[in-house]
């Protein structure tokens, strides 16, 4: 799957001209809590969050009244609370490598660009959805996590067991498991019981870690 796949399309933007006080109406208004900064060109030259906008606000302790505060956000920019250094992504990148970034740089969202033009935005919850479409969550079955050996065709003799039982797989996901010999399998299968879900995956030698009805 594609950042293109589960982005938002063009996004509510704002201008780094624009006040803090009109961003944080616009995030209000639009129910978002991020917002691309663009130029006149449609060219991404920052991002303001919900975050930096409660940080530009003054205290709750402050002396000022609502009228006050009102007339320091009208005046505070923009483009002095805005991230400018924005890491962002393309429409083609995968959705993994899209997570990767969020993970590693600590962020909630990738503006994407198509040269440096903005033309969506991709989120924490959109890879959520993505997470819940990739185990079938919605979809009943039986669900199991086991263990198996990192050897070629060990997947498809797995494959071909669940098929053995009559088993509809929908969903099949692998991860690393605690060596580079062994590979984690969580599998989720319709049409088949527990224990015949069992069966097919003791048969492949896998050692089974979690099996359950869900």
């Amino acid at each position: 799957m594609l950042v293109k796949d589960v982005m938002t399309e063009n996004p509510v933007t704002i201008s780094a001209d624009a006040s803090v006080l009109e961003a944080k109406e616009t995030m209000s208004r639009n129910n978002v809590k991020k917002l691309p900064v663009v130029d006149r060109n449609g060219t991404l030259i920052g991002i303001i969050t919900s975050g930096d906008l409660a940080k530009a606000s003054p205290s709750a302790a402050t002396s000022l009244d609502m009228f006050e505060l009102g007339y320091l956000l009208s005046k505070l920019s923009v483009e002095k609370t805005m991230v400018k250094s924005v890491k962002t992504t393309t429409a083609n990148q995968t959705v993994e490598e899209a997570a990767r970034l969020m993970n590693d740089y600590g962020i909630s969202c990738l503006p994407v660009v198509k040269e440096n033009l903005l033309i969506g935005i991709v989120t924490e919850s959109d890879l959520f959805a993505t997470f819940i479409d990739m185990f079938n969550t919605r979809t009943s079955g039986v669900r199991a996590t086991a263990v198996m050996k990192e050897i070629p065709g060990e997947l498809a003799k797995l494959a071909s067991a669940i098929a053995g039982k009559n088993g509809n797989i929908v969903s099949f996901v692998t991860s690393q498991a605690f060596d580079m010999n062994h590979r984690k399998v969580t599998v989720k299968v319709s049409d088949i019981s527990e224990s015949e879900l069992r069966s097919a995956i003791e048969s492949c030698g896998a050692e089974i870690k979690d099996i359950r009805t869900v």
